[in-house]
């Protein structure tokens, strides 16, 4: 909720499918451009703007990463992997390797969204 109140050129919307060829993939939170959501209820062709997973304890996150990684090599531009366990994010951006933040680091974001810390995320979900 707290993305979709920044920028009405970006939707959040959890568990969406997403058609990205071998898979289907539905991450816990993906940001796409308004301009490319489906006009019915199917699933978007291609990958999310920005995908958001969140690793739940017993959680493998190999898989996680898996998702994560496809989704970047078909033209995801930045991924979120957070873990509140060890109340940490790990972030990809484009063809970067993962750099992981914690506190009050600021995490980065697509254009069009304030600053936002993993405090902030942590607190906003309540595990901090």
């Amino acid at each position: 909720n707290w993305l979709n109140g920044q920028t009405d050129q970006f939707e959040a919307i959890q568990k969406f499918r997403f058609a990205v060829p071998p898979q289907s993939t539905v991450p816990d939170i993906a940001v796409v451009k308004c301009d490319r959501l489906p006009q019915d209820n199917g699933p978007l062709n291609g990958s999310p703007d920005w995908l958001i997973e969140i690793c739940s304890p017993g959680q493998s996150t190999l898989d996680l990463q898996a998702k994560i990684l496809h989704c970047l090599r078909h033209e995801t531009q930045l991924a979120w992997l957070i873990d509140f366990e060890r109340q940490q994010v790990w972030v990809w951006a484009g063809a970067e390797l993962p750099e992981i933040f914690v506190g009050e680091d600021a995490l980065p974001m697509l254009e069009g969204f304030p600053v936002l810390t993993v405090a902030q995320v942590m607190a906003m979900t309540g595990r901090s």
